[in-house]
């Protein structure tokens, strides 16, 4: 076992939970000073004791979905689930945004204290019992604290308000985000072949059928010539996988549709589930196997395989597409479907033409800051959302690096060919049913020669 990989994972969870604590310990202190104004008692204790039943129910739920697996409780109840996402996320970024306005209040009551003092000291004079510079600290500024109340006041509310469109709004946003990928060596007869491309589906509490079924049907208006789903069909074991793959098969494509497992497939043990579902809707899941697949009189070979752990069980790095090398052609281009981006570096070094990958929801929160979008995805992956390339045959580098190859070995590939891979920004939510700066995606893909 690797000791501090464990400490590591078991800080991180620390943290979290912390966070979490703190933050509830926050909001019930303040609703405890809110509510001790009232005059009678029922009206103070009423807003506390449902506060509390709803916490309680709350981190019930929460425990549920992260320990357990379960997402929902039932249909019915699902709402608590949404009800849960919602209030965490919220009242932690609040509860972290007014901790940050407390902070730059102190820091601008020292920077001001300390202006105060090194103003020069006036001439003393027998009849005032206090100096200037005395006077000038004990004087209250009415307008800095009117300031700093509205900022904390603010910095409250936009979070819950910032939660709420994002769950209302921007998560129902579908998006059909088109895009051309130039392919080394692509025979002409598949120049202008689609592809459509859904991931992370995450049908559970915070997806359902009905909008699944959305998504299929603005896929099929694209006229694609090849469906594929890349991983990540439910979120926990509670969730009805079954019901998911109803509805994808639904999708229209010539070609036929293919998908690969993703990670919360093997969080709910559900793999073997998935790929039997999938044979009886007439649809195939590609585990590490592969396919000839004809278009036009031309051939291509189309790879799949199960979510590429970047560690093994004892926290060791191990190498992505362990295996995969016999299932690559070199006659024909090669497309991958792997749920995890960060295998895109290997499958560029075994001569793949192009991956198609998700697993990040393009951050599912983003934020422009100074001309840089910050995503919680980076924490993750280089590649976050759209298309990157690297060059073909390049030797992977052992450490993520974007789309630059970061190692010192001379690499020599056969041409200026450049491997592709496009990141699809999901369907679905994890954690917290918000989108915000990173709406739903249907991908089309458009091969062309390069």
């Amino acid at each position: 076992m690797n000791w501090h990989f464990l400490l590591l994972r078991v800080g991180i969870g620390a943290g979290i939970c912390a966070l979490l604590y703190f933050s509830q310990r926050f909001w019930y202190r303040s609703l405890w000073r809110v509510t001790g104004q009232w005059g009678r008692l029922w009206l103070r204790r009423g807003p506390r004791l449902l506060y509390v039943l709803l916490l309680s129910l709350m981190v019930f739920t929460l425990v549920r979905v992260v320990i357990m697996g379960h997402s929902s409780f039932t249909h019915r109840t699902s709402w608590i689930t949404v009800l849960t996402g919602l209030w965490f996320f919220s009242a932690l970024f609040a509860y972290l945004s007014v901790k940050t306005v407390h902070g730059l209040e102190r820091v601008w009551r020292w920077s001001h204290a300390a202006a105060v003092k090194r103003l020069p000291s006036p001439l003393p004079n027998p009849t005032q019992s206090v100096t200037a510079s005395e006077s000038t600290e004990t004087v209250p500024d009415p307008g800095r604290r009117y300031f700093f109340r509205a900022a904390t006041a603010a910095a409250g509310a936009a979070p819950f308000l910032t939660a709420m469109y994002g769950f209302a709004a921007e998560r129902l946003n579908y998006r059909v985000r088109r895009v051309e990928i130039p392919i080394p060596n692509l025979p002409s007869a598949l120049d202008g072949m689609k592809i459509v491309q859904l991931s992370d589906i995450h049908l559970s509490s915070y997806m359902s059928r009905a909008q699944v079924r959305r998504a299929v049907d603005m896929a099929n208006e694209l006229g694609a010539d090849l469906a594929v789903v890349t991983g990540d069909l439910i979120t926990g074991s509670g969730d009805p996988i079954a019901d998911c793959i109803d509805e994808i098969r639904h999708l229209h494509s010539p070609l036929g549709i293919w998908g690969c497992n993703g990670n919360h497939e093997i969080y709910a043990h559900a793999q073997d589930e998935a790929g039997y579902l999938y044979a009886q809707a007439g649809m195939r899941l590609l585990r590490h196997s592969n396919a000839q697949v004809s278009f036009r009189g031309a051939q291509f070979n189309l790879i799949g395989v199960d979510y590429q752990r970047e560690y093994n069980s004892h926290g060791q790095k191990q190498q992505f597409l362990t295996g995969v090398e016999p299932l690559v052609r070199r006659d024909i281009p090669n497309i991958l479907l792997s749920h995890n981006p960060n295998s895109f570096n290997r499958a560029a070094e075994l001569g793949i033409e192009l991956s198609l990958a998700g697993h990040t929801h393009g951050g599912q929160v983003q934020v422009e800051i100074l001309d840089h979008r910050l995503s919680p995805a980076r924490f993750i992956s280089d590649y976050i959302a759209g298309l990157y390339q690297r060059p073909l045959f390049a030797p992977a580098p052992n450490e993520r690096a974007g789309s630059v190859v970061s190692t010192s070995r001379k690499f020599t590939p056969e041409s200026a060919a450049m491997a592709s891979i496009y990141v699809n920004r999901g369907l679905g939510t994890v954690g917290a049913p918000v989108r915000l700066g990173v709406p739903p995606e249907i991908s089309l893909i458009v091969l062309r020669r390069a």
